[in-house]
């Protein structure tokens, strides 16, 4: 009776152990499993970022040559015409206005040489490209626009940074080509963990329904996603229009 109980035990205490061995081996293939998705998932996700900031740099730097493209044909072709017409008739005076001319132009060319540099595209600097867009607004007196930097300025990450100006970038060129906007105003708040963007103009804004139903807005959201940062666009008519970005480190 005493060895039947013990063989009883024998058999129930395998039992017992295949059981467990069993388990172990369904969740470690499980978490293993689990494992490898994620794995994937996360090499899916890193090369489908990669080509988004390939993608925005190619962006960026077509949108940098069509506006290089017009201020030499239209901006500094209009100063060199200005030059030989003031050299058709010379005298003191219109040599002094050729000077002018000439110095205005040189300047023109040394603020487009800076948007040629293609290093410039790929090692950004969001507050100085931002600077860069201003001043060329100012400079073309396409709109009153200002910059406005608060707190203590930090480095955002390279990558972070090209996402972030597309978004302006697509933001400004809505509002010098559909707003009627006069002014535009861009605000940096550097944070202690993170960095708070404000772009807004004062042009005839829209309706709720477009905006909701903006393409490009969609756009903005998504790449705002990617960097983990978060976008808000605002419109109302007669009210103007704002972008509302929130990056945390």
């Amino acid at each position: 009776m005493e060895l039947e109980t013990e063989e009883l035990v024998v058999l129930i205490s395998t039992f017992i152990i295949v059981l467990i061995t069993i388990a172990l081996l369904v969740l470690f293939s499980v978490f293993k499993k689990n494992k490898d998705f994620l794995l994937k998932q996360r090499e899916e996700e890193k090369k489908r970022f990669e080509r988004e900031i390939a993608e925005t740099q190619i962006e960026i730097r077509e949108e940098t040559l069509r506006n290089i493209s017009w201020e030499l044909h239209d901006n500094i072709g209009q100063l060199l015409t200005l030059a030989k017409i003031q050299l058709q008739n010379p005298s003191p005076e219109s040599i002094k206005d050729v000077s002018n001319t000439i110095t205005k132009g040189l300047t023109e060319v040394r603020a487009l040489s800076k948007l040629i540099n293609p290093e410039a595209i790929k090692n950004i600097n969001l507050r100085e490209a931002i600077q860069l867009e201003i001043d060329r607004f100012n400079r073309l007196q396409f709109i009153d626009s200002k910059l406005e930097i608060k707190g203590l300025e930090f480095d955002i990450e390279k990558k972070s940074s090209i996402i972030i100006f597309r978004i302006l970038q697509e933001f400004f060129s809505n509002t010098i080509k559909h707003s009627k906007a006069s002014k535009l105003s861009v605000s940096l708040n550097f944070k202690l963990d993170s960095l708070h963007i404000l772009a807004k103009d004062n042009g005839v804004g829209f309706s709720k329904e477009i905006v909701s139903k903006g393409i490009g807005l969609e756009n903005i959201k998504n790449r705002a996603k990617l960097i983990g940062a978060e976008a808000v666009f605002e419109s109302e008519i007669d009210k103007g229009t704002s972008l509302s970005i929130i990056y945390k480190l």
